[in-house]
């Protein structure tokens, strides 16, 4: 899709294609259309001493901002702590993974590039329904 045949998206807060999954929930805010597949924008939230997807990669960059909390994440062998406003790249193909160890719900804004990303969340959301997120232990 060429960028003139794409409309402009608004999103009051709280506003996306929700996907609830237990202790997790994800909201996309642009995806597929809406970019022309170029990138894909979607907010994670996590309970307190939430374990996240767990190790993986993938050939899409993930960008991350800490909206609030502190979230952490594995990249590659080493995890490290990212307070509210902290800045995270996680280049596509590295072993990654992001959890809240903290006591207070956590949040990222996630940037997926190349887009796209959302196609997977149906598979995603019913892997956590067998397996559903775990707690830190704090």
């Amino acid at each position: 899709m060429s960028s003139e045949n794409r409309t402009p998206v608004v999103l009051a807060p709280g506003a996306g294609r929700a996907y609830n999954m237990g202790r997790i929930f994800a909201s996309f805010k642009a995806d597929g259309d809406e970019t022309a597949g170029a990138y894909s924008i979607s907010e994670w939230w996590l309970e307190a001493y939430t374990t996240g997807p767990g190790a993986h990669a993938h050939s899409e960059d993930d960008v991350f901002y800490v909206l609030e909390g502190t979230m952490s994440f594995l990249l590659g062998d080493k995890w490290v702590d990212a307070p509210k406003g902290s800045f995270v790249i996680a280049p596509g193909g590295i072993t990654h993974d992001f959890e809240n160890r903290g006591p207070v719900r956590a949040g990222v804004l996630n940037f997926s590039a190349p887009g796209n990303f959302e196609q997977h969340m149906p598979q995603i959301v019913a892997w956590f329904n067998e397996h559903p997120p775990g707690d830190t232990g704090r």
